[in-house]
Protein backbone atom coordinates (compact mmCIF):
# COMPACT_ATOMS: atom_id res chain seq x y z
CA UNK A 1 0.00 0.00 0.00
CA UNK A 2 1.18 3.42 -0.92
CA UNK A 3 1.09 6.08 1.74
CA UNK A 4 -1.20 8.78 0.96
CA UNK A 5 1.15 12.21 0.35
CA UNK A 6 0.17 14.70 2.91
CA UNK A 7 -2.46 17.06 2.69
CA UNK A 8 -1.43 20.72 1.78
CA UNK A 9 -3.19 23.88 2.57
CA UNK A 10 -2.17 27.31 1.74
CA UNK A 11 -2.29 29.01 5.89
CA UNK A 12 -0.40 32.20 7.13
CA UNK A 13 0.70 32.02 11.24
CA UNK A 14 0.12 35.49 12.83
CA UNK A 15 0.57 36.80 16.00
CA UNK A 16 -2.28 39.19 17.53
CA UNK A 17 -1.61 41.11 20.62
CA UNK A 18 -0.39 38.69 22.96
CA UNK A 19 -1.75 35.51 20.84
CA UNK A 20 -0.51 33.27 17.93
CA UNK A 21 -2.71 31.21 15.73
CA UNK A 22 -3.07 29.91 12.00
CA UNK A 23 -4.96 32.15 9.72
CA UNK A 24 -7.23 30.02 6.50
CA UNK A 25 -8.80 32.01 3.86
CA UNK A 26 -12.47 29.57 3.91
CA UNK A 27 -12.01 29.04 -0.07
CA UNK A 28 -8.48 27.38 0.90
CA UNK A 29 -9.88 24.90 3.19
CA UNK A 30 -10.62 21.36 1.89
CA UNK A 31 -14.55 20.85 1.17
CA UNK A 32 -15.27 19.38 3.70
CA UNK A 33 -14.05 22.07 6.54
CA UNK A 34 -16.25 24.77 4.60
CA UNK A 35 -18.95 24.11 6.79
CA UNK A 36 -18.62 23.51 10.75
CA UNK A 37 -18.72 19.85 11.53
CA UNK A 38 -16.34 17.05 13.01
CA UNK A 39 -14.64 17.56 9.52
CA UNK A 40 -12.96 20.99 10.43
CA UNK A 41 -12.44 19.99 14.03
CA UNK A 42 -10.49 17.13 13.59
CA UNK A 43 -8.56 19.39 10.70
CA UNK A 44 -7.96 22.29 12.97
CA UNK A 45 -6.94 20.06 15.68
CA UNK A 46 -4.37 17.71 13.54
CA UNK A 47 -3.30 21.48 12.08
CA UNK A 48 -2.56 22.76 15.94
CA UNK A 49 -1.54 19.27 17.22
CA UNK A 50 -4.08 18.07 19.55
CA UNK A 51 -5.17 16.43 21.62
CA UNK A 52 -1.93 15.24 23.09
CA UNK A 53 -1.43 13.53 26.11
CA UNK A 54 1.92 14.98 26.58
CA UNK A 55 0.24 18.41 26.45
CA UNK A 56 3.02 19.54 23.69
CA UNK A 57 1.49 19.89 20.91
CA UNK A 58 4.93 18.87 19.67
CA UNK A 59 3.53 17.54 16.14
CA UNK A 60 2.03 20.93 15.08
CA UNK A 61 1.71 24.33 15.08
CA UNK A 62 0.46 24.97 18.21
CA UNK A 63 2.64 26.38 21.59
CA UNK A 64 1.02 24.01 24.20
CA UNK A 65 -0.73 27.13 26.14
CA UNK A 66 -4.33 28.76 25.43
CA UNK A 67 -2.45 31.61 23.71
CA UNK A 68 -1.15 29.92 21.20
CA UNK A 69 -3.67 27.14 20.32
CA UNK A 70 -5.48 28.90 17.77
CA UNK A 71 -7.13 28.63 14.36
CA UNK A 72 -8.74 31.23 12.38
CA UNK A 73 -11.22 31.59 9.44
CA UNK A 74 -11.65 34.74 7.30
CA UNK A 75 -13.81 34.45 4.58
CA UNK A 76 -15.64 37.54 2.11
CA UNK A 77 -18.17 39.16 4.48
CA UNK A 78 -21.87 37.75 4.59
CA UNK A 79 -23.12 40.67 7.01
CA UNK A 80 -24.19 44.05 4.67
CA UNK A 81 -21.47 47.12 5.88
CA UNK A 82 -18.64 44.58 6.96
CA UNK A 83 -15.58 43.52 4.71
CA UNK A 84 -14.70 40.05 6.09
CA UNK A 85 -15.95 37.91 8.60
CA UNK A 86 -14.04 36.59 10.89
CA UNK A 87 -14.45 32.68 12.86
CA UNK A 88 -12.08 31.07 15.41
CA UNK A 89 -11.72 28.19 16.77
CA UNK A 90 -9.65 27.83 20.30
CA UNK A 91 -8.66 24.04 19.87
CA UNK A 92 -7.52 22.08 23.41
CA UNK A 93 -4.30 20.74 23.68
CA UNK A 94 -5.35 17.59 25.85
CA UNK A 95 -8.82 16.86 24.93
CA UNK A 96 -10.87 16.35 21.83
CA UNK A 97 -12.47 19.06 20.84
CA UNK A 98 -12.69 22.63 19.41
CA UNK A 99 -14.45 25.34 21.45
CA UNK A 100 -16.47 28.32 19.22
CA UNK A 101 -18.29 29.73 21.87
CA UNK A 102 -16.15 32.66 22.07
CA UNK A 103 -14.05 35.29 20.12
CA UNK A 104 -10.17 35.87 20.70
CA UNK A 105 -9.80 39.90 20.88
CA UNK A 106 -5.97 39.78 20.66
CA UNK A 107 -6.63 37.81 16.89
CA UNK A 108 -9.33 40.26 16.35
CA UNK A 109 -5.98 42.48 15.38
CA UNK A 110 -4.57 40.08 13.47
CA UNK A 111 -7.72 38.97 11.40
CA UNK A 112 -7.83 42.83 10.35
CA UNK A 113 -4.69 43.20 8.85
CA UNK A 114 -5.19 39.40 7.35
CA UNK A 115 -8.21 40.67 5.96
CA UNK A 116 -6.45 43.23 4.26
CA UNK A 117 -3.05 40.58 3.52
CA UNK A 118 -5.73 38.24 1.94
CA UNK A 119 -7.41 40.58 -0.51
CA UNK A 120 -10.63 40.95 1.06
CA UNK A 121 -10.57 44.35 1.60
CA UNK A 122 -11.76 46.77 -1.57
CA UNK A 123 -8.39 48.17 -3.03
CA UNK A 124 -10.38 51.68 -2.74
CA UNK A 125 -10.67 51.38 1.17
CA UNK A 126 -6.77 50.75 0.89
CA UNK A 127 -4.41 54.49 1.31
CA UNK A 128 -0.89 54.46 0.15
CA UNK A 129 -0.22 55.87 3.69
CA UNK A 130 -2.50 56.03 6.37
CA UNK A 131 -5.04 54.10 8.24
CA UNK A 132 -7.26 51.44 6.77
CA UNK A 133 -10.63 51.21 8.67
CA UNK A 134 -11.84 47.19 8.23
CA UNK A 135 -14.78 46.47 9.94
CA UNK A 136 -15.11 42.73 10.94
CA UNK A 137 -17.57 40.41 11.43
CA UNK A 138 -17.24 38.42 14.21
CA UNK A 139 -18.83 35.24 13.39
CA UNK A 140 -18.87 33.35 16.77
CA UNK A 141 -20.77 36.10 18.77
CA UNK A 142 -22.11 37.63 15.61
CA UNK A 143 -20.65 41.48 16.64
CA UNK A 144 -18.77 44.03 15.16
CA UNK A 145 -15.88 44.92 15.50
CA UNK A 146 -13.64 47.70 13.93
CA UNK A 147 -9.65 47.22 13.61
CA UNK A 148 -7.58 50.63 12.48
CA UNK A 149 -4.87 49.18 10.88
CA UNK A 150 -2.06 51.44 9.45
CA UNK A 151 -0.98 51.02 6.02
CA UNK A 152 2.62 52.33 4.83
CA UNK A 153 3.34 52.14 0.96
CA UNK A 154 0.04 50.66 0.06
CA UNK A 155 0.69 47.61 2.37
CA UNK A 156 0.00 46.88 6.24
CA UNK A 157 2.22 48.54 8.11
CA UNK A 158 3.78 45.54 10.70
CA UNK A 159 6.84 47.44 12.12
CA UNK A 160 6.99 50.22 14.33
CA UNK A 161 7.01 51.70 18.12
CA UNK A 162 4.08 50.79 19.84
CA UNK A 163 4.93 48.07 22.96
CA UNK A 164 2.62 45.69 24.17
CA UNK A 165 3.35 44.04 27.49
CA UNK A 166 3.39 40.59 26.75
CA UNK A 167 4.76 40.83 23.36
CA UNK A 168 8.54 41.09 23.54
CA UNK A 169 9.38 43.59 20.42
CA UNK A 170 7.67 46.55 19.47
CA UNK A 171 5.76 46.92 16.15
CA UNK A 172 2.83 48.74 14.53
CA UNK A 173 -0.61 49.70 16.80
CA UNK A 174 -3.81 48.34 15.47
CA UNK A 175 -6.50 50.35 17.14
CA UNK A 176 -9.90 47.90 17.97
CA UNK A 177 -13.17 49.45 18.48
CA UNK A 178 -15.30 46.57 19.91
CA UNK A 179 -19.13 47.68 19.29
CA UNK A 180 -22.09 46.79 21.13
CA UNK A 181 -19.98 44.03 22.98
CA UNK A 182 -22.19 42.57 25.26
CA UNK A 183 -23.07 38.84 24.41
CA UNK A 184 -26.80 39.55 24.76
CA UNK A 185 -27.93 36.09 22.55
CA UNK A 186 -26.86 34.43 25.26
CA UNK A 187 -26.34 34.32 29.31
CA UNK A 188 -30.11 35.63 29.92
CA UNK A 189 -30.13 37.87 27.25
CA UNK A 190 -28.20 41.07 28.98
CA UNK A 191 -25.26 42.61 29.69
CA UNK A 192 -25.49 41.55 33.60
CA UNK A 193 -27.40 37.98 33.00
CA UNK A 194 -28.32 37.89 36.80
CA UNK A 195 -29.71 41.72 36.85
CA UNK A 196 -27.27 41.68 39.45
CA UNK A 197 -24.17 43.81 40.10
CA UNK A 198 -22.73 41.43 42.74
CA UNK A 199 -24.22 37.68 42.99
CA UNK A 200 -23.45 35.37 45.72
CA UNK A 201 -22.28 31.98 43.94
CA UNK A 202 -22.47 28.85 45.97
CA UNK A 203 -19.19 27.29 44.58
CA UNK A 204 -18.04 23.67 45.47
CA UNK A 205 -15.52 23.19 48.42
CA UNK A 206 -15.55 27.37 48.59
CA UNK A 207 -18.91 28.30 50.00
CA UNK A 208 -20.66 31.70 49.28
CA UNK A 209 -18.80 33.86 47.08
CA UNK A 210 -19.53 37.37 46.03
CA UNK A 211 -19.10 37.15 42.12
CA UNK A 212 -19.77 39.84 39.07
CA UNK A 213 -21.06 38.24 36.39
CA UNK A 214 -20.96 39.72 32.78
CA UNK A 215 -21.11 38.90 29.38
CA UNK A 216 -19.35 42.21 27.67
CA UNK A 217 -16.05 40.80 25.63
CA UNK A 218 -17.04 37.59 26.61
CA UNK A 219 -18.77 36.01 29.25
CA UNK A 220 -16.78 36.32 32.63
CA UNK A 221 -16.94 35.91 36.15
CA UNK A 222 -15.07 38.41 38.36
CA UNK A 223 -14.60 37.62 42.16
CA UNK A 224 -12.24 39.50 44.70
CA UNK A 225 -8.57 37.80 45.04
CA UNK A 226 -9.44 38.32 48.82
CA UNK A 227 -11.82 36.09 48.91
CA UNK A 228 -10.06 32.99 47.55
CA UNK A 229 -6.49 33.57 49.37
CA UNK A 230 -5.11 35.42 46.58
CA UNK A 231 -3.55 38.91 46.44
CA UNK A 232 -3.92 39.88 42.87
CA UNK A 233 -0.14 40.33 42.53
CA UNK A 234 0.47 36.21 40.99
CA UNK A 235 2.28 35.05 38.27
CA UNK A 236 1.79 32.39 36.70
CA UNK A 237 3.84 29.96 38.56
CA UNK A 238 2.07 30.68 41.79
CA UNK A 239 -1.07 29.08 40.38
CA UNK A 240 -0.63 27.04 37.52
CA UNK A 241 1.45 25.18 39.79
CA UNK A 242 -1.15 24.64 42.47
CA UNK A 243 -3.45 21.78 41.50
CA UNK A 244 -5.87 23.30 44.30
CA UNK A 245 -5.65 26.93 43.25
CA UNK A 246 -6.42 26.00 39.51
CA UNK A 247 -9.33 23.44 41.15
CA UNK A 248 -10.33 26.26 43.12
CA UNK A 249 -10.91 28.66 40.16
CA UNK A 250 -12.52 25.87 37.84
CA UNK A 251 -15.33 25.36 40.59
CA UNK A 252 -16.12 29.09 40.19
CA UNK A 253 -16.37 29.15 36.82
CA UNK A 254 -18.65 26.52 36.76
CA UNK A 255 -20.79 27.81 39.68
CA UNK A 256 -20.73 31.50 37.04
CA UNK A 257 -21.25 29.22 34.32
CA UNK A 258 -24.39 27.52 35.89
CA UNK A 259 -25.86 30.89 37.39
CA UNK A 260 -25.28 32.85 34.47
CA UNK A 261 -27.46 30.43 32.03
CA UNK A 262 -24.17 28.98 30.06
CA UNK A 263 -24.75 25.51 31.05
CA UNK A 264 -27.00 23.41 32.57
CA UNK A 265 -25.18 20.80 34.44
CA UNK A 266 -21.67 21.16 36.49
CA UNK A 267 -20.49 18.14 33.36
CA UNK A 268 -20.87 20.65 30.54
CA UNK A 269 -18.21 22.45 31.57
CA UNK A 270 -15.72 20.03 30.25
CA UNK A 271 -16.88 20.85 26.99
CA UNK A 272 -16.78 24.96 26.95
CA UNK A 273 -13.53 25.35 28.39
CA UNK A 274 -13.60 29.12 26.34
CA UNK A 275 -16.32 30.17 28.15
CA UNK A 276 -17.00 31.96 30.24
CA UNK A 277 -13.43 33.49 31.34
CA UNK A 278 -13.07 33.60 35.33
CA UNK A 279 -10.78 36.56 36.40
CA UNK A 280 -9.90 37.88 40.48
CA UNK A 281 -9.39 41.42 41.08
CA UNK A 282 -7.58 43.63 43.73
CA UNK A 283 -6.66 47.16 44.36
CA UNK A 284 -3.47 48.60 43.08
CA UNK A 285 -0.07 47.41 44.40
CA UNK A 286 3.55 46.93 43.55
CA UNK A 287 4.43 44.19 42.17
CA UNK A 288 6.87 42.59 39.66
CA UNK A 289 5.79 41.48 36.72
CA UNK A 290 6.95 38.27 34.30
CA UNK A 291 9.95 40.27 32.95
CA UNK A 292 11.56 41.33 35.97
CA UNK A 293 9.81 44.91 35.39
CA UNK A 294 8.18 46.78 38.83
CA UNK A 295 5.15 47.53 37.90
CA UNK A 296 4.16 50.89 40.67
CA UNK A 297 0.84 50.77 42.54
CA UNK A 298 0.52 54.81 41.15
CA UNK A 299 0.56 53.33 37.54
CA UNK A 300 -1.93 51.43 37.71
CA UNK A 301 -6.02 51.44 38.97
CA UNK A 302 -6.14 47.81 39.80
CA UNK A 303 -4.51 44.28 39.17
CA UNK A 304 -6.75 41.48 37.67
CA UNK A 305 -5.38 37.67 36.77
CA UNK A 306 -7.40 35.79 34.58
CA UNK A 307 -7.83 32.12 33.68
CA UNK A 308 -8.27 30.85 30.08
CA UNK A 309 -8.67 27.47 29.15
CA UNK A 310 -7.78 26.10 32.95
CA UNK A 311 -4.50 28.06 33.53
CA UNK A 312 -3.23 31.69 34.53
CA UNK A 313 -3.29 33.90 31.54
CA UNK A 314 0.44 35.02 30.75
CA UNK A 315 -1.18 38.39 30.05
CA UNK A 316 -4.88 39.32 29.53
CA UNK A 317 -7.25 37.84 27.03
CA UNK A 318 -8.15 41.04 24.06
CA UNK A 319 -11.82 40.14 24.98
CA UNK A 320 -11.35 39.54 28.91
CA UNK A 321 -9.94 42.87 28.61
CA UNK A 322 -13.22 44.45 27.22
CA UNK A 323 -15.18 42.69 30.20
CA UNK A 324 -12.76 44.19 32.56
CA UNK A 325 -13.26 47.86 30.99
CA UNK A 326 -16.77 47.36 30.72
CA UNK A 327 -16.88 46.12 34.51
CA UNK A 328 -15.15 49.29 35.65
CA UNK A 329 -17.15 51.84 33.88
CA UNK A 330 -20.21 50.48 35.90
CA UNK A 331 -19.99 51.69 40.00
CA UNK A 332 -21.00 49.40 41.90
CA UNK A 333 -19.25 46.16 40.10
CA UNK A 334 -15.78 44.09 41.69
CA UNK A 335 -14.38 45.30 39.52
CA UNK A 336 -15.12 49.30 39.65
CA UNK A 337 -14.90 48.84 43.41
CA UNK A 338 -11.70 47.32 42.94
CA UNK A 339 -10.49 50.14 41.24
CA UNK A 340 -11.53 52.95 43.70
CA UNK A 341 -15.43 53.37 42.82
CA UNK A 342 -16.88 55.84 41.21
CA UNK A 343 -17.92 56.80 37.60
CA UNK A 344 -14.96 56.37 34.68
CA UNK A 345 -14.25 55.69 30.61
CA UNK A 346 -10.91 54.10 30.79
CA UNK A 347 -8.99 52.16 33.12
CA UNK A 348 -5.59 50.94 33.35
CA UNK A 349 -5.12 47.63 35.18
CA UNK A 350 -1.86 45.32 35.97
CA UNK A 351 -1.61 42.26 34.51
CA UNK A 352 1.52 39.25 34.76
CA UNK A 353 3.50 40.82 31.93
CA UNK A 354 2.89 44.35 32.70
CA UNK A 355 -0.22 46.96 32.17
CA UNK A 356 -3.12 47.80 29.50
CA UNK A 357 -5.13 50.69 29.31
CA UNK A 358 -8.88 50.21 27.91
CA UNK A 359 -12.02 51.79 27.91
CA UNK A 360 -15.41 51.75 27.16
CA UNK A 361 -19.01 53.51 27.21
CA UNK A 362 -21.77 52.46 29.10
CA UNK A 363 -25.12 53.46 29.74
CA UNK A 364 -28.03 52.91 32.50
CA UNK A 365 -31.07 52.59 30.54
CA UNK A 366 -34.15 51.79 32.86
CA UNK A 367 -32.53 50.40 35.36
CA UNK A 368 -30.39 48.43 32.28
CA UNK A 369 -27.21 48.56 32.04
CA UNK A 370 -25.79 48.56 28.28
CA UNK A 371 -22.08 49.27 26.53
CA UNK A 372 -21.60 50.66 23.00
CA UNK A 373 -18.75 50.25 22.24
CA UNK A 374 -14.85 49.71 24.20
CA UNK A 375 -11.29 50.40 22.75
CA UNK A 376 -8.40 49.01 23.43
CA UNK A 377 -4.74 48.96 21.36
CA UNK A 378 -2.56 45.87 20.12
CA UNK A 379 -0.67 44.97 17.19
CA UNK A 380 0.19 42.04 14.59
CA UNK A 381 2.40 40.86 12.39
CA UNK A 382 2.95 37.67 9.84
CA UNK A 383 5.27 35.31 11.66
CA UNK A 384 5.13 32.93 8.44
CA UNK A 385 2.92 32.46 5.57
CA UNK A 386 2.50 29.22 2.70
CA UNK A 387 1.35 25.86 3.48
CA UNK A 388 0.18 23.97 6.32
CA UNK A 389 0.67 19.70 5.65
CA UNK A 390 -1.72 17.47 7.22
CA UNK A 391 -1.23 13.69 7.33
CA UNK A 392 -4.55 12.48 5.06
CA UNK A 393 -5.17 9.55 7.19
CA UNK A 394 -4.77 10.87 10.81
CA UNK A 395 -7.71 13.31 9.39
CA UNK A 396 -10.11 10.45 7.99
CA UNK A 397 -13.50 13.21 8.13
CA UNK A 398 -11.39 15.63 5.54
CA UNK A 399 -10.57 12.71 3.28
CA UNK A 400 -14.39 11.51 3.57
CA UNK A 401 -13.67 8.31 5.27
Amino acid sequence: MTPAPQLRIPATYMRGGTSKGVFFRLEDLPEACRAPGRARDRLFQRVIGSPDPYGKQTDGMGGATSSTSKCVIVSPATVPGHDVDYLYGQVSIDADFVDWSGNCGNLSTAAGAFAIHAGYVDAAKIPQDGICTVRIWQANIGKTIVAHVPISGGQVQESGDFALDGVTFPAAEIVLEFLDPADEGEAGGAMFPTGNLVDLLDVAGVGQLPATLITAGIPTVFVNAADIGFDGTELQPAINEDRAALAKLEAIRVAGALRMGLIRTPEEAATRQHTPKVAFVAPAKDYVASSGRKIAASDIDLNVRAVSMGKLHHAMMGTASVAIATAAAVPGTLVNLAAGGGARDAVRFGHPSGTLRVGASVAEVDGRWTVTRAVMSRSARILMEGAVRVPVEQVQAVSGA
